[in-house]
């Protein structure tokens, strides 16, 4: 997401082992202790943008929370990241444009009430009306109908999409405007989840105490501390828990979260600070996690601004780009944790392609002072780089910064704003008037999740208020490609539309680098970033 997921389709072994990310790896902690399936396990987090609204999340801290509150039609397998039918009995299609969906029966809302057809079509139509204002309403988009619902500007037309239908409780269609090959993937996303019917009498304190059908039931909510969940007994998906539940504990630093964790008061990490990384694998032994993980840390812009605005600005960029010494930050501050980034999409991805960035991704001194020049210069000659306090990203903005004054003479100083969610509502706010760190987790593990649902006119977690023509009508091509891979094929000609415009600077690929308390055992992340949830064992 910023916190990502896709013929009878899943079962069709060459498309699937195609789009199988890197995987995943652990010291894996199996152990041989025994374990109490009612005890509870916490994780490091961050407090939500938002309510916990399905459609309203794409950051990490209400994104981790409503995944697993909430279960859709699809999601993916944590061992190899290929999709696995969760609600969805079955998805077929013959034309990758109309899809008729199947429900398995049995499932249950948290409130008891039975999940239904109409419970995903409602939910789905309200999510993408314009009046609602949900933050991933553009996921929504492929749908037949969408424009009626979401239009360019004015009220919309209809509350519906023509595109969806409900034949009977445990059946309902979907149609396209136009064919997409990875549909079915992107069904995995969190945007697509149900909602009960009583979500409608009060949406807004819904998103305080709201009532999933996932493996994990909501408890209680103190902002700015924790989220309490409990597993849910009726849970009918096929990753049933293994442990009580999870308590998101929100942190204000990663080092305070990895002192708990040291000293089992946490149980769970999402990433050991950049002080720690040196040292983390000889402090925690065998509890330690070094895995793969489909994820990018990027510096946007805000091209919504008008200093930032025009085609001379790209040179501008470009050379910022070119000034970041990405090989020696990654070596000595991230401890080699890091691989430096010459393209917009993950490693490990499907669609991958090494380089292409271009030039702009390496490291040149003198033409970054040139390009610099030549694009009119950077506001002031001063660029403040905006992130979040929280996360552990200090060291490394310091370091980003320290390169390029040193490589151009072009001031520049990170902004730490206080929380995740702070510098969140800065960003979507628009307020943001210099760079700001930006990083993307895959939604689901091909290129299209890095490029259109980030960087194409309009979409949900385009934060710079980036539009191209070219890149659009290469997207669209790509999207109605016949396969999955020539999908991907025509995602890479996209992307190097990128190039051009530089609405983002790729500094590194992620890796997972956690690790866990000797209160749990059974730890394994994914390449989602992710522990397999509810696999998760609580020590007796």
């Amino acid at each position: 997401m910023p916190e990502a997921t896709r013929v009878r389709w899943v079962l069709a072994a060459a498309t699937s082992v195609a789009l199988v990310a890197s995987g995943c790896g652990s010291s894996g902690g199996g152990g041989s202790s025994s374990s109490d399936a009612s005890k509870t396990f916490s994780y490091q987090s961050s407090e939500p943008q938002n309510p916990l609204q399905p459609a309203n999340a794409n950051e990490v801290g209400g994104g981790r929370i409503i995944q697993n509150l909430f279960k859709g039609l699809v999601d993916y397998d944590p061992s190899n990241a290929t999709l696995r039918m969760q609600v969805a009995d079955s998805i077929d299609t013959s034309d990758s444009q109309t899809f008729n969906v199947t429900l398995k029966s049995g499932w249950t809302f948290h409130d008891g009430t039975p999940v239904k057809s109409s419970n995903f079509v409602n939910a789905w139509n309200w999510a993408a009306t314009t009046s609602n204002n949900q933050l991933n309403s553009s996921w929504f988009s492929d749908i037949q109908g969408y424009k009626d619902v979401h239009p360019e500007s004015g009220a919309p037309a209809a509350t519906t999409m023509s595109g969806l239908t409900v034949t009977d409780d445990t059946h309902f269609t979907i149609k396209l405007t136009t064919k997409v090959s990875y549909f079915e993937y992107k069904l995995g996303y969190i945007a697509f989840s149900p909602l009960p019917d009583s979500f409608y009498n009060d949406p807004a304190g819904f998103g305080q105490n709201p009532i999933g059908n996932g493996p994990y039931q909501f408890v209680s909510w103190a902002h700015n501390s924790q989220v309490v969940t409990k597993s849910y007994p009726n849970y009918q998906g096929v990753d049933k828990p293994k442990n009580g539940g999870i308590v998101f504990k929100m942190y204000t630093t990663a080092e305070a979260a990895y002192a708990d964790l040291q000293s089992n008061n946490l149980d769970v990490m999402d990433q050991v600070p950049p002080s720690a990384l040196a040292t983390y694998k000889n402090d925690l032994g065998a509890r330690a996690i070094d895995s793969p993980q489909g994820a990018i840390q990027n510096i946007g812009f805000p091209l919504y601004q008008p200093d930032w605005a025009g085609p001379e600005k790209a040179k501008v960029r470009q050379g910022i780009s070119m000034a970041i010494d990405r090989a020696t930050i990654t070596k000595t501050v991230l401890q080699g944790s890091r691989a430096p980034a010459s393209a917009w999409v993950a490693e490990g991805v499907e669609g991958y392609k090494q380089g292409n960035c271009g030039d702009f991704c390496t490291f040149d001194p003198a033409k970054a002072k040139q390009l610099i020049q030549e694009g009119g210069g950077v506001p002031g000659n001063s660029l403040t780089i905006t992130y979040n306090a929280d996360g552990g990203h200090k060291e490394w903005v310091d370091a980003v910064c320290n390169s390029i004054r040193q490589n151009t003479g072009v001031d520049c100083v990170g902004d730490p704003k206080v929380d995740f969610k702070t510098a969140r509502a800065a960003i979507t706010g628009h307020t943001v008037t210099g760079a700001f760190r930006t990083g993307w987790v895959q939604d689901y593990p091909l290129n299209a999740n890095f490029l259109a649902d980030v960087y194409r006119t309009g979409a949900a977690s385009n934060d710079f208020g980036y539009s191209s023509p070219e890149f659009d009508k290469l997207s669209t091509q790509a999207d109605q490609a016949d396969s999955i891979q020539a999908s991907a094929t025509g995602y890479q000609q996209a992307e190097a539309v990128l190039q051009q415009d530089m609405p983002a600077i790729p500094l590194w690929y992620y890796r997972t680098n956690s690790g866990y308390s000797t209160n749990v055992q059974n730890v394994v992340f994914d390449s989602f970033g992710n522990p397999a949830w509810t696999q998760v064992e609580v020590k007796g």
